[in-house]
């Protein structure tokens, strides 16, 4: 929900844009004409995307490998004993909870949770793109290229009092970081474990958890201190345009 917000967010900004024509950039270097709305649409798309990711790996979760007992085989449980669990648990939760095809390899591996794990990392790496075109759209205020003014939420500076800071940008950059860690962590902690069983369920957990409410809490922080309040600085987006055309 936090990301979807800020595609909201970014969606409303590209919408009221629209018609700021800027250059477009390439290497860093000045390209063809584009509007600012088009480009920060693309922040939006881009969002969509990988979030739509998130939401096709987490499908992988709700297979639970209850009823397996110690290796798999069920050994000591009711028959029904996992079917029954996982139908209570989708009832009390409105989840599609359900038992693992094999709980031999639910127990032994925890793949679906490494997966929807790449694909967050797959998120913070956009989020760290995003993060970082902001940055450089609002440097400056003159010697950069200041096409966008963000709110002051970090003012100044005790010998260069004109300086606004992108602190929610870099805050977000830095949680992107700790997310791509986090990352590396559960994909090796997912490699782990010896035949029936992976025991560094706790660390995958762990991490996963965190990463989430990281990017949750950054999301919801870059819309409401940052985004929602970017003006354009239309004067340095024409002269902008008119010393690269």
């Amino acid at each position: 929900p936090a990301v979807e917000g800020l595609i909201r967010t970014f969606t409303a900004k590209a919408q009221a844009f629209d018609q700021i024509v800027k250059v477009g950039r390439t290497h860093l270097m000045d390209a063809v004409p584009i509007t600012l709305g088009q480009e920060i649409g693309s922040w939006a798309a881009q969002l969509k995307t990988t979030l739509a990711a998130v939401k096709e790996m987490e499908k992988g979760l709700y297979n639970l490998a209850i009823g397996g007992t110690a290796v798999g085989t069920g050994l000591n449980a009711h028959p029904r004993f996992g079917e029954l669990v996982a139908k209570y648990l989708a009832e009390e939760t409105g989840l599609p909870f359900r038992v693992a095809e094999n709980r031999f390899a639910a127990l032994a591996a925890h793949d679906e949770l490494v997966n929807v794990m790449g694909a967050i990392r797959t998120l913070a790496g956009a989020l760290m793109k995003i993060g970082n075109d902001v940055r450089w759209l609002a440097s400056g205020p003159y010697a950069g290229i200041g096409e966008i003014t963000i709110p002051a939420n970090a003012p100044g500076s005790s010998i260069m009092p004109g300086k606004v800071n992108p602190s929610q940008a870099e805050a977000m950059l830095m949680v992107c970081l700790q997310v791509m860690g986090n990352d590396t962590t559960v994909t090796m902690a997912g490699a782990e474990g010896n035949f029936e069983l992976n025991a560094f369920r706790p660390i995958v957990i762990s991490n996963f958890l965190h990463s989430a409410a990281l990017l949750a809490d950054a999301s919801i922080n870059l819309a409401r201190y940052l985004v929602d309040g970017a003006v354009v600085n239309e004067r340095q987006v024409a002269e902008n345009v008119d010393r690269a055309v």
